[in-house]
C-alpha cells in the first residue's frame, strides 16, 4: 500500500495529536487534491515515504495551530495594527527590501522557525526553544541540497531566523507546495492547481501573526508576499496596511524567475529529468498573468500603496525606504537607517557567487515581449532593462 493514502494520513495526524478540528470544512477535500498531485509525480517508495512524512508534519501542525487559537487565552484577540508589506513580481528586489525593513528596531518580521512549527504560539517561546535549533538543522539540510539557491537567495544563510514570504503561512493549508516545507521529498517545483480562497488564506495569515505577536511587546509588522493578485482580500484583512510595491522590466523578471525555477527544480527533483522548455513557458505565462492583473486591477491605484522602480531601489535602497516611511508618516530613525546600511555593507548579494541568467532562457521573441509589456513600463516609468 502506498504511504500516500489520504484517509490514513488524516487519521494518523488526529490520532497523534488527539485533535480533530481542521479549522475549515473544505480542508480534507483539499488535502486529498494535494495527495493526488503527489501521487502523479511518480516517486519511488522512498520518495513517497518522505512525502508522507511531510504531510504528517503539516497536518499535525495544523491541528495544534487551530487548537491554540481556541484554547490559549487572549490569542484570538490579538490586534494586528498598521502592518507594512513589500510586494512585486518575483525577482524584483522584494526579498532585499523585506530584509532591510525587518532591521528596523521598531518592526517585527516572521521567522522561518516560527512558521515552520507554529505551535505552541511562538510569541510565548523562550530563547532556548528547541524549534530554533530544529529549523536551523532543516535549513542546513536545504542548503546542502540546494547550494545554488544561495547564489539566488543568499538570505538562506540566516537559517531558521530567516524571513519567510507570507505564502509560507499557507503551507499547512495545502494552497501551495513550497520547497521550504517539501525539500525532503523529490517533488521539484511541483505546483498543483489547488483551490484558491484569498479570504480564508488571509485569515490563516493573520492567525499566524497573532501567534507570533502574542506574549511579546507590540511592534509594527514588516512582511513580504505576492499580494498583487489578491488585493481586495488583502485590504479586507488588513485595512490599515501600507504596501510598498517594486516594479521591474517584465522581460528581466521572466528571465530571472525562469533561471531560479530551473535551478530549484534541479535541486529538489532527486535527479529526475524534467522539461526545461515547459518550465520556462510556465513562468513566462505567470509573468504575463501578473502584469495583466496589475494593469487591470483598479486597487493598484489605492493610496495605501507606494510604487517604486526596481532600478531606484537598487541604486539607493535606504533612501527608497525613507521615501516609503515618509509616505506612511513614520519616523525613519537613525537606528533603523544605520542597521540597514550596516547590513548592506556586510552582506553582499553575490557572497556565494553570481546568479547568472539571460533572456536567452525565454522561448519567445524578446522584441515582441518588449512591445507587449510597453504599457506596463510606461505606466510605472520603467525603461527596457539591459544587463551586462
Amino acid at each position: 500500500m502506498s504511504a500516500l493514502d489520504t484517509t490514513a494520513l488524516l487519521r494518523a495526524a488526529q490520532a497523534d495529536t488527539g485533535l480533530d478540528d481542521w479549522g475549515d470544512p473544505s480542508f480534507e477535500e483539499r488535502f486529498g487534491l494535494g495527495v493526488a498531485a503527489l501521487q502523479k509525480l511518480g516517486m519511488d517508495v522512498a520518495g513517497e515515504k518522505f512525502a508522507a512524512g511531510v504531510c504528517h508534519w503539516l497536518l499535525t501542525d495544523r491541528l495544534r495551530f487551530f487548537n491554540d487559537h481556541r484554547t490559549v487565552p487572549g490569542l484570538a484577540e490579538e490586534v494586528i495594527e498598521k502592518p507594512l508589506f513589500a510586494t512585486g513580481e518575483p525577482r524584483s528586489g522584494t526579498t532585499l527590501l523585506h530584509a532591510l525593513l525587518s532591521l528596523d528596531p521598531d518592526s517585527r518580521s516572521l521567522r522561518f522557525w516560527e512558521v515552520m512549527r507554529p505551535s505552541p504560539p511562538p510569541g510565548l517561546a523562550k530563547d532556548d526553544d528547541p524549534r530554533r535549533a530544529i529549523a536551523d538543522a532543516d535549513w542546513h539540510g536545504i542548503n546542502a541540497i540546494a547550494r545554488e539557491w544561495l547564489k539566488i537567495h543568499p538570505y538562506n544563510d540566516m537559517l531558521g531566523d530567516g524571513l519567510p514570504e507570507c505564502e509560507r503561512s499557507w503551507a499547512f493549508d495545502f494552497r501551495i507546495m513550497t520547497p521550504t516545507a517539501w525539500w525532503r521529498a523529490p517533488i521539484g517545483m511541483a505546483v498543483a492547481g489547488f483551490p484558491s480562497d484569498p479570504a480564508a488564506q488571509y485569515r490563516i495569515h493573520k492567525m499566524m501573526l497573532q501567534s507570533c505577536q502574542h506574549g511579546r511587546p507590540k511592534k509594527r509588522w514588516a512582511l513580504k508576499g505576492f499580494h498583487g493578485p489578491r488585493l481586495q482580500a488583502f485590504f479586507d484583512a488588513y485595512p490599515d496596511a501600507r504596501l510598498i510595491w517594486t516594479h521591474r522590466d517584465p522581460v528581466q523578471v521572466t528571465a530571472s524567475r525562469i533561471g531560479m525555477a530551473l535551478t530549484l527544480t534541479r535541486c529538489f527533483s532527486g535527479g529526475q529529468a524534467f522539461d526545461e522548455k515547459a518550465m520556462a513557458a510556465i513562468h513566462l505565462g505567470a509573468t504575463r498573468a501578473g502584469i495583466a492583473d496589475t494593469m487591470s486591477n483598479p486597487l493598484v491605484d489605492d493610496p495605501r500603496i507606494y510604487h517604486v522602480r526596481y532600478r531606484d531601489f537598487v541604486s539607493d535602497p535606504v533612501g527608497t525606504i525613507g521615501g516609503f516611511y515618509d509616505y506612511c508618516d513614520l519616523e525613519f530613525t537613525d537606528a533603523a537607517q544605520q542597521a540597514m546600511r550596516d547590513y548592506l555593507a556586510n552582506n553582499r548579494g553575490d557572497r556565494y557567487g553570481k546568479f547568472v541568467y539571460s533572456t536567452d532562457m525565454i522561448d519567445a521573441d524578446i522584441d515582441a515581449l518588449n512591445a507587449e509589456f510597453a504599457p506596463y513600463r510606461e505606466r510605472f516609468g520603467l525603461d527596457v532593462e539591459k544587463r551586462n
